[in-house]
């Protein structure tokens, strides 16, 4: 069944930083559907489930209670239903460590969280534009990291 809008899923534990993705979008005028999950265990209950509408891209935070992003990132990853997801790191983390981490587990690309509402717009923007048919295929560490 083809859609049409883009299906976007964000998993973070921050109300506020919920609500300024969401509002974001609203402003942007992209044809979106948001699903927000406040915890990777939420997340991973609803990919799981038979019927689950897969996203177009999902935007996940690193630090959640009860499932890290890491975790949920793996387990992603590691199925066979859900490994064509294209993911977007969004975290107020900028350590080359976890960097570095999420692109060997196969995220398509890290963004540091903005803290200014007109770069958060910009960073969407540009998110939801890419093909990522063909952005995964020549993913390489020199377009992982999103630079605003």
């Amino acid at each position: 069944m083809q859609k049409d809008y883009i299906y976007i899923i964000l998993a973070d534990d921050d109300e506020d930083d919920i609500l300024f993705f969401t509002d974001a979008f609203d402003e942007l005028k992209i044809n979106t559907k948001v699903n927000s999950f406040k915890d990777g265990e939420e997340l991973m209950n609803y990919l799981n489930k038979d019927n689950a509408l897969m996203p177009n891209v999902l935007f996940l935070d690193l630090n959640m209670p009860k499932k890290t992003g890491i975790e949920c990132l793996a387990e992603i990853k590691a199925s066979q239903k859900m490994s064509d997801i294209a993911i977007a790191i969004y975290s107020t983390s900028a350590s080359d460590d976890d960097i570095e981490k999420t692109f060997v587990l196969g995220a398509n690309i890290y963004i540091k969280k903005p803290s200014d509402f007109k770069k958060l717009k910009k960073v969407l923007s540009e998110v939801v534009a890419i093909n990522w048919q063909y952005h995964t295929n020549a993913l390489n560490k020199d377009n992982f990291l999103l630079r605003l």
